[in-house]
């Protein structure tokens, strides 16, 4: 069974999620911002073997370790799409911007596409290209357990942010309504920030594309 543990890292409180598979104990963490040695001690605490690092998007609260974190423990970075290489050649620049301590940037290992699948240990998880937050955004479905880590997509009552460098609204509501709605209303979704909710609550109730 797949299982996961979120925890919010950065001044910026971004969910980092370990995701593992029960019957390998073999992890993944999706979007470590920062504070790799919190991240490190809860895979350590988990008895978790970490294997891969899956990347949403490449801003500085989700990839900012990414760089430091691979070359400390030799791990692949998988993902995002090709469209947030300029955002990673400028992983260097965002963290002086933040004042996040310093970022390197990075070529992933593997760069992810609609429709791929990333696998850890026994658990297979299918990727949506979701443009709009950032050109390159993917999410992570894991149907077996009804979860969706969805990045800076969609938020509990709101949606990401457009007005960065080559955002589009309206490429953001397509991959919501068109991408994520699809994978059902029962499905829980941990977003970037924030707290938890489900596919179909946002549907009914969120002002950005409830109704949708």
């Amino acid at each position: 069974m797949l299982q996961y543990l979120t925890v919010p890292v950065t001044a910026f409180q971004q969910n980092a999620s370990l995701v593992w598979c029960d019957a390998t104990s073999a992890a993944a963490v999706i979007d470590p911002g920062g504070d790799l040695d919190r991240l490190l001690a809860e895979a350590e605490r988990l008895q978790l073997r970490l294997a891969q690092i899956w990347l949403t998007h490449a801003h500085i609260d989700h990839a900012g370790g990414a760089g430091e974190l691979a070359e400390r423990l030799q791990l692949p970075i998988v993902g995002p799409h090709e469209g947030d290489q300029f955002w990673i050649d400028g992983l260097p620049q965002q963290s002086a911007m933040f004042g996040f301590p310093p970022a390197q940037a990075f070529t992933p290992t593997r760069w992810l596409h609609d429709g791929d699948t990333v696998q850890i240990g026994q658990e297979t998880l299918h990727v949506r290209h979701c443009p709009g937050h950032t050109p390159g955004h993917v999410v992570f479905h894991a149907p077996q357990i009804e979860r969706c880590f969805v990045g800076d997509v969609l938020f509990a009552g709101s949606i990401g942010r457009t007005d960065f460098p080559q955002g589009n609204h309206q490429d953001l509501i397509d991959s919501i309504v068109q991408r994520l709605w699809p994978m059902g209303d029962a499905t829980v979704f941990i977003p970037g920030h924030g707290p938890e909710s489900t596919f179909g609550r946002e549907r009914r109730s969120n002002p950005y594309v409830g109704g949708t």
